[in-house]
Parts: structure tokens; C-alpha cells; sequence
């Protein structure tokens, strides 16, 4: 995959250093001497382009007509919108994503400067903070569809109700599949005929809803 990065602040350079490091095409865009300075250190240099990334010029420099992707990590809500409709209008960009600085100009993140994914950071943080209190344990290990479906992680504690169950006898929530079980380190493929047993580490596609009806489930036992 080849990602375009506009902005080389803090986001945007750890947004490239992933991508490289897991063997994807990154071309880096930014015009600020010191941040041009730093980053140096960080990714390489061939991934770097110097200049406006507001400028179609520059952004046909770093290879935009060829890129699968363009995130715009600026620190101006502005530039970030214009990226996203020069990527999409002019070039044709199967994929946008860009950064929101200021959470009350969300609105604006949409179809009509053609932003397929936009990410605001106090949302973010929110968000996993009301997940960590209502979901206990649970553990998030990945956002599927824009965030919507999830793959979470639940450890079956010792004393917990489902315990000598099979699958097909308990009521799981509706947009919840078991996808897998790890016990005693191996990976055991879930069937209806499946019994739930202490310690068990239970992997579930499910959404937020789904995951909080699970994480009920599969806690411990009420005392007397």
C-alpha cells in the first residue's frame, strides 16, 4: 500500500513510522524547517518531501497520483479538509483520512470534503475511557469497520457462571461471534459442543453493545 502523509507534527510521523515498518510506501510531506530537521532522525530520508502539502504541486512531487491512501496529520483543521478534496477531486484517491484539532469543527469532517475517516483525539480518548468502566477486563485488541464492530478479549475467571456450559446453551448477545478460545496456550475452534472452562481466553467479533452483554456473561458468579 502507498500512503501519502501531509503534516510531519507528532501524529503524522508516527502514522509513517508504522506504515514503514510494516513494508507499506510512505512519502512524508511538510514544509517546517524544524520539523523537517527532526524527522529526519526518525524515518528516511527518501520518505520525505519538502514543501506546502496544500500544493497539488508538491503532492504530485511525493507520488500522489500513484497513492492508495492520503492522511492529512496537520495541525490546521483548514489544511486537512483541503488535503482531503485535492486527493479526492483532482486525483482521485480511493482513500482519505484526516486529523481533527479542534472537536468543534467535527461537522465538517464528511462526505463534502470528501473524508472517508477522520480522527479526533479527545473523541478517541473518551470513548476508551467510558469502554475501560464498562466493560471491566474486557480487552479491545481491534476496531473493525470504522469502529463499529470490534475483536475483544475476555479471560474467564474462576468462579464465573459459564463455566461447565457449552456455547450453544448460553445466550450470547445477537452481533456477537466466539471466534476463538486460547487455553492452556493453544487455540481451541469454538463449536456449539464447546464447554467453557476456568482461565479460558475468549476472542469475540461483537459490537459495543454485544461486547458489554458478553463481558456480563462471562463474569463471575453472584455470591449467595
Amino acid at each position: 500500500m502507498f500512503v501519502i502523509v501531509a503534516g510531519g507534527g507528532r501524529t503524522g510521523t508516527q502514522l509513517a513510522s508504522l506504515l514503514l515498518a510494516q513494508d507499506h510506501t510512505v512519502h512524508l510531506v511538510d514544509n517546517r524547517p524544524e520539523i523537517l530537521a527532526r524527522i529526519h532522525y526518525e524515518i528516511p530520508t527518501e520518505s520525505i518531501y519538502e514543501g506546502s502539502p496544500t500544493e497539488p504541486q508538491i503532492l504530485e512531487q511525493a507520488g500522489i497520483r500513484k497513492a492508495d491512501v492520503v492522511a492529512a496529520t496537520t495541525d490546521n483543521d483548514a489544511d486537512n479538509l483541503a488535503i482531503c478534496f485535492i486527493a479526492r477531486e483532482r486525483y482521485q484517491i480511493g482513500r482519505t483520512i484526516a486529523r481533527i484539532n479542534n472537536p468543534r469543527a467535527a461537522w465538517l469532517f464528511d462526505d463534502k470534503f470528501h473524508v472517508d475517516v477522520s480522527f479526533n483525539n479527545a473523541e478517541v480518548m473518551a470513548s476508551l475511557i467510558m469502554e475501560e468502566m464498562s466493560m471491566g477486563d474486557m480487552m479491545t485488541l481491534l476496531k473493525l469497520r470504522r469502529g463499529r464492530y470490534s475483536l475483544v478479549e475476555e479471560k474467564i475467571p474462576p468462579n464465573a457462571r459459564v463455566l461447565g456450559q457449552a456455547i450453544k446453551d448460553i445466550r450470547l448477545p445477537e452481533q456477537c461471534v466466539i471466534a476463538a478460545i486460547i487455553r492452556h496456550g493453544e487455540i481451541v475452534v469454538p463449536r456449539g459442543a464447546t464447554i467453557f472452562e476456568a482461565e479460558d481466553e475468549v476472542l469475540a467479533v461483537t459490537d459495543r453493545a454485544g461486547a458489554q452483554q458478553l463481558a456480563d456473561l462471562l463474569k463471575p458468579a453472584a455470591r449467595p
